[in-house]
């Protein structure tokens, strides 16, 4: 599979190393240029370019920046994308980080739901409570009592599905935590958001969570 990562951070740079090991065909880019991910490229074989080149002839698109600089992504980010393309955010709203987000704090968008907005794409949201680390040392084949289970919110099915099936291929169940409407379930101090837990752990996290943003994250 073609995937394009735009972000090469902790979770960036960790699903470019566990992505290509897996034989994904991976683009990946970042803010500061091509020039600067040359360790990662030797690393890994994947390909560095500039963020407006990562989406080409891509299937899915990891979108992992700070949630502030998504506004200021390329509007031809996804320019040659392949035909169905799904965009998966791991984005987080932190307010002390990103600033006072209005559209958040007070009328109520889930942090995916603002991300969509400004990518004006869909999005499936996924490892944002994951520890990047964890992606490298937590793998475990189907099956095994202790394998993680990651929440996955989105609102079309069969990219949800997709997101679910790479999740399963990097070594980690998943649970359907719902729509991007109901994504605050998995945004940061809900119960889920860092849980290194099972299926069944994980889907009682996602009930438990509160929709009232705690005060630790608001602006």
């Amino acid at each position: 599979m073609k995937i394009g990562i735009i972000g090469a951070g902790n979770i960036g740079g960790n699903l470019t190393r566990r992505l290509t090991a897996l034989g994904h065909e991976v683009r990946v880019a970042n803010s500061r240029g091509p020039q600067s991910l040359q360790e990662l490229v030797a690393e890994t074989g994947a390909t560095a370019v500039e963020a407006a080149q990562a989406a080409a002839g891509a299937e899915v698109v990891v979108v992992t920046v700070p949630l502030k600089n998504v506004p200021d992504l390329p509007a031809d980010l996804f320019h040659g994308a392949a035909d169905g393309f799904v965009v998966i955010d791991t984005n987080n709203y932190y307010p002390g980080r990103d600033g006072r987000i209005a559209e958040i704090e007070d009328d109520g968008l889930t942090e995916s739901a603002w991300v969509e907005k400004h990518l004006g794409r869909p999005v499936v949201k996924a490892f944002n409570g994951t520890y990047a680390q964890d992606l490298l040392d937590r793998p475990l084949p189907q099956g095994d009592p202790q394998r993680m289970a990651l929440p996955v919110a989105g609102d079309d099915a069969q990219a949800k599905q997709l997101v679910r099936d790479l999740i399963d291929q990097l070594g980690f169940d998943s649970v359907d935590a719902g729509s991007i409407a109901e994504s605050w379930r998995q945004q940061p101090d809900t119960p889920v958001y860092g849980l290194r837990s099972g299926v069944a752990d994980v889907e009682k996290a996602l009930a438990e969570a509160s929709p009232e943003r705690p005060a630790a994250f608001r602006g």
